[in-house]
């Protein structure tokens, strides 16, 4: 096991609040002197069944923590997810079916094994414990927090202030939520900073069932593409872990170099002198940004493909921008029509869009050729003849054959 200096460099690596630091020094002590790792969690409720970047900052550090011989607990909240998480939220958020919690729950497990190792992770229900509460149990849970307390809370507050509803059951939410630590017995909590109040809630609970509280770590919110607000699929800013090769390769060198060293420190498996020196060669002019993006590049493509997809979508790259190409492996999408199509229809059928809508919107923005073509009118319909090749923003492409 690694020095508690050195355990401690990487911990702290882009971390927001640690809550405390000499308690989480004391607890890596024990560990060492015991031998014993240390039981390091995190909460995830399955409310999306897709992750972008920044939902993988905390997926880092529960790496950091891995790579250092510790105990991974990835939890899902299969029975908070059905409560629906009232953090940041300006009204009551819409709960889960079961069967919704179920099929994002299995899409979250597949994912997160691209950063953690699934031989050394162990992936737990908080419905495991949850669901055995009695009613007893839960008014005697709920006599532990007072109303005002509950209030301190700003997502509450704010609502209460300005008579919008709270419902009840979003009370319960940080309350099991901090229960999970008690049931879990956990060392250590990672989470958002949007989840310092829930996490700090663990604490408070650990104590009054007489458990040692653990340590709270929080870790910021990624900027997006845009630099400015946080990474959301809401605000078109994010790079998806599950989108091509091309795409994430592509977003990631959009990053402002601004932000470039922000994204390794947070997303990076180099280490911090790695990065460190990185930094200063750019600073010294030795090293070009672009350069430093592309490594990013490469090692977040690989990460979530391989090597060998990192290294196409750099060609590709550099085929589409710097020689003005198409990829080498534009997909191919057989099409039966024998009438017309619609433009926007058609970039639905080809993968190029997901709706009419989101068609109409890039063709108004002029985002769409066809056989290098701009196409402007929202209205238009395609002859089906041969094959086309339509190309959509900037780095999406299909191959459309009229069969």
């Amino acid at each position: 096991m690694a020095s508690i200096e050195e355990q401690l460099e990487l911990i702290e690596r882009g971390v927001v609040d640690c809550i405390s630091r000499e308690e989480l020094i004391k607890k890596l002590k024990k560990s060492a002197e015991t031998c014993i790792p240390l039981k390091i969690k995190a909460g995830f409720d399955p409310t999306a069944p897709d992750l972008h970047l920044g939902h993988t900052v905390l997926l880092q550090k529960l790496k950091h923590f891995q790579d250092l011989g510790h105990d991974i607990y990835f939890l899902i909240g299969d029975f908070t997810g059905m409560i629906g998480d009232p953090t940041g939220k300006s009204e009551t958020r819409k709960a889960l079916t079961v069967e919704q919690v179920a099929e994002n729950a299995e899409s979250y497990k597949e994912q997160v094994f691209k950063i953690l190792d699934p031989e050394k992770t162990r992936v737990v229900f908080n419905s495991t414990w949850l669901g055995k509460l009695t009613s007893i149990d839960m008014i005697k849970l709920a006599s532990q927090l007072t109303v005002a307390r509950m209030l301190e809370r700003d997502d509450f507050h704010n609502r209460f202030e300005s008579g919008k509803p709270i419902s009840i059951h979003e009370f319960l939410y940080p309350l099991i939520q901090g229960y999970d630590s008690v049931a879990m017995q956990a060392d250590v909590e990672l989470g958002g900073t949007d989840q310092l109040f829930n996490l700090l809630m663990g604490r408070d609970l650990q104590r009054a069932h007489e458990q040692e509280p653990q340590v709270v770590i929080t870790m910021p919110l990624l900027e997006g593409l845009d630099g400015v607000n946080k990474m959301s699929k809401s605000l078109g800013n994010y790079i998806g872990i599950t989108e091509s090769a091309d795409n994430i390769y592509g977003k990631v060198l959009s990053v402002s170099d601004d932000l470039m060293f922000r994204y390794f420190a947070l997303l990076s498996d180099l280490s911090n002198q790695q990065i460190e020196e990185l930094k200063t060669k750019v600073e010294a002019n030795v090293l070009h940004p672009k350069e430093v993006k592309k490594q990013l590049a490469r090692e977040l493509t690989a990460r979530f493909h391989d090597t060998e997809a990192a290294q196409t979508a750099e060609k590709n790259f550099e085929n589409i921008f710097k020689k003005g190409g198409v990829p080498d492996d534009v997909p191919e999408v057989k099409h039966s029509a024998r009438v017309p199509v619609s433009l926007p229809q058609l970039l639905v059928d080809a993968g190029l869009v997901t709706s009419t809508s989101d068609g109409r919107r890039m063709i108004k923005q002029s985002a769409v050729s066809i056989d290098g073509e701009k196409m402007t009118d929202v209205d238009m319909a395609v002859e089906p003849r041969g094959e086309i090749l339509i190309k959509v923003g900037k780095r999406r492409f299909s191959k459309v054959v009229f069969t």
